[in-house]
């Protein structure tokens, strides 16, 4: 294809034609090969809300006068998500292009509402657990807070003591999960929602991925405990309709338990030459056919169909948790709550985690690593019920092969991602990853792939380290990651 726009328009054949060889290489989604970023419920229903998104396709949510269709399917959007998180009448709010725009503005909120009401603070802060989803540390960078990070216990959900030490005078928002993206649990909401009533602060509970799971997993007999606007304290929730909602991506909401906190999310201009401005959310522009492709989902969906991918995710995600357990010489982390599952080799077994996903990648299985500790990040949703057996089964061959081939943990991906999961100085890492973003971005537009690390004069010491050293630098950050948890430990100890 052309890097120019063609002096002549391609034929509709033949644009269709390329637009298939551009995504020959894509993750294969619909065979339940990929365990994120697609939440897909079939063919049948992916065809439905593609309909309804190209009927709205062309039309425009900035004017609502000119486009009333796609305001009442917003506001009913809303409503049936306010019904389904337990709010009452006096919940509002907005439909998203995304989760993290819905953390942006609650954030964005939290900070406007703090300023009228506590205006003597100059430095707003957060608080929320090391596993908050990482838009707010985004949103703190937009908006001039600062963010506070609180310890996990042994369950990985949030410290709630930690938190409370956290929280002074500045703090304009506490945020917390349901569930968290890492290891899939959900924090102590309760608890929490208690120490923001106490200290009179907002509290948001991010629940993108929870929020149109969690409710029928409840459902289901599961003990999942109250997490949404039944908790006095939490005054927001993020819930996205394009994950467990299986609608057309660009589709999220946050809800905040009355106008009271919703007016401080809008923006209007009165002075501007092109006339009064007012926007609900952070674009201008928004495309009808989101709204449209999100409101077709929920209604054709119904609580039947909700519960049924649910009972199957449920199944699948319960499935591949005994299946990982039963591999001695792995782990899942913690106790998830529902169709998240991260797990990761045991420490005795010698194995690095990174070149079992390797192999598996080899296995034509799309991987998500996570650090901190290195593991294995699996979304479970209803697509993978036929497939958790394949993956196992795999999962166990890659162990054996790895255990056989020791000399591949200083190799390919995996040495990559173990230098970078293992540096302790992150500013390294920072730079390694803005050059990736700089040449996927750049004049050139190179195809995204880790092997973009490193050439020219600029190589980042993270590869150079990989390219000159191998396993024995990764044994040297081991070491340096071993003094630093023992210092860590010991001003412990002293401040205790």
């Amino acid at each position: 294809m052309p890097l120019t726009i063609p002096s002549r328009g391609l034929g509709e054949n033949e644009v269709l034609r390329a637009l298939d060889e551009l995504k020959r290489d894509d993750a294969d989604y619909e065979q339940g090969r990929t365990f994120s970023l697609v939440y897909y419920a079939g063919p049948e229903h992916q065809r439905l809300i593609e309909k309804a998104y190209t009927k709205f396709a062309a039309t425009n949510a900035l004017n609502p006068m000119a486009f009333s269709s796609l305001r009442r399917m917003e506001a009913e959007v809303v409503r049936m998500t306010a019904d389904m998180l337990h709010g009452g009448r006096d919940v509002v709010g907005t439909m998203t292009s995304g989760g993290t725009e819905s953390i942006l503005l609650s954030v964005k909120t939290a900070r406007d509402r703090a300023r009228a009401l506590k205006p003597k603070i100059v430095k707003p802060n957060i608080v929320a657990p090391e596993t908050i989803h990482v838009a707010f540390d985004k949103a703190a960078q937009y908006f001039g807070l600062e963010m506070r990070y609180a310890r996990l216990d042994r369950d990985l959900r949030a410290d709630v003591k930690d938190m409370a030490s956290l929280v002074d005078a500045s703090t304009v928002l506490i945020a917390a999960s349901a569930p968290q993206y890492p290891h899939g649990v959900v924090d102590p909401i309760e608890e929490i929602g208690a120490l923001a009533e106490r200290k009179k602060i907002a509290f948001h509970v991010d629940a993108c991925v929870g929020g149109f799971l969690l409710p029928w997993v409840e459902r289901l007999g599961y003990p999942i405990p109250p997490w949404d606007f039944r908790v006095r304290g939490v005054t927001s929730i993020s819930a996205d309709v394009h994950k467990y909602g299986f609608a057309s991506k660009g589709a999220s909401t946050i809800l905040y338990r009355d106008m009271d906190f919703l007016r401080h999310q809008f923006f209007v201009s009165t002075d501007w030459p092109g006339g009064i401005y007012a926007s609900p959310s952070i674009p201008g522009t928004r495309s009808g056919g989101a709204i449209a492709a999100a409101w077709a989902s929920l209604v054709a969906m119904g609580e039947s169909g909700f519960l049924d991918h649910t009972r199957r995710a449920m199944s699948a995600s319960r499935a591949l948790i005994a299946g990982i357990e039963q591999i001695p010489e792995l782990e899942v982390m913690g106790r998830p709550d529902a169709t998240i599952v991260s797990w990761r080799s045991r420490k005795t077994s010698g194995l690095d985690v990174y070149t079992l996903a390797d192999r598996l990648e080899d296995r034509d299985w799309n991987v998500d690593r996570q650090q901190n500790p290195p593991c294995i990040h699996c979304t479970v949703t209803s697509n993978h019920e036929g497939v958790v057996e394949e993956y196992l089964r795999d999962v166990r061959e890659a162990v054996q092969f790895v255990k056989s081939h020791p000399e591949l943990q200083s190799r390919g991906n995996a040495a990559m991602y173990g230098m970078m999961a293992k540096v302790p100085f992150r500013g390294m890492v920072k730079k390694s990853v803005l050059e990736v973003m700089e040449k996927m971005y750049g004049p050139d537009a190179a195809r995204p792939d880790l092997d973009m690390l490193g050439g020219g004069e600029d190589e980042s010491v993270v590869m150079k380290l990989v390219k000159s050293y191998g396993d024995r630098a990764l044994g040297v950050l081991d070491r340096l990651n071993d003094v630093r948890d023992r210092f860590r430990l010991t001003k412990k100890r002293r401040t205790q």
